[in-house]
C-alpha cells in the first residue's frame, strides 16, 4: 500500500500483489469515511476503532479484515459488538510492524472530525 504521496509503507511480509494495494487501501479509506466513529491507540502495537454498528458495516469490516489477514499475517483483527450496539475493531501488530499500524492510524479519521 502507498499513501497519497506514493510513499510505500507495506512491509515485505505482505503478499498482496502490488497492483492490488491501492484498491485495498481505498477499501479501508471507505470504511473509515463511512463508519468510523472514534479512534483510540492503547499502545504502539494496538489500534482500536469504534465503528457504526449497522449490519452492512459489520459485514464489510469482517470481509475486509479477513482478506487483509490472508495477505498480511502480521495483523491481528478482533471485531466485537459493544453493549450500545456499536462495533469495536481492535488491530494489533508485532513490534516490528508498528510503522504499518502508524500509517493505518494516520488514515483513520472519525466522521465527526472531518
Amino acid at each position: 500500500m502507498s499513501d497519497e504521496h506514493g510513499s510505500s509503507w507495506v512491509p515485505d511480509a505482505c503478499t498482496l500483489p502490488t497492483t492490488q494495494r491501492p484498491l485495498r487501501l481505498a477499501e479501508f479509506d471507505t470504511l473509515f469515511r463511512d463508519a468510523l466513529l472514534a479512534v483510540d491507540r492503547p499502545s504502539a502495537r494496538h489500534l482500536r476503532l469504534r465503528l457504526d454498528g449497522a449490519g452492512h458495516v459489520e459485514r464489510t469490516a469482517r470481509d475486509l479484515t479477513a482478506r487483509e489477514s490472508a495477505c498480511c499475517a502480521f495483523f491481528t483483527f478482533d471485531l466485537a459488538r459493544t453493549d450500545d450496539g456499536a462495533l469495536t475493531l481492535d488491530i494489533r501488530v508485532p513490534t516490528a510492524h508498528t510503522d504499518v499500524l502508524d500509517a493505518l492510524a494516520a488514515r483513520a479519521v472519525p466522521r465527526r472530525d472531518r
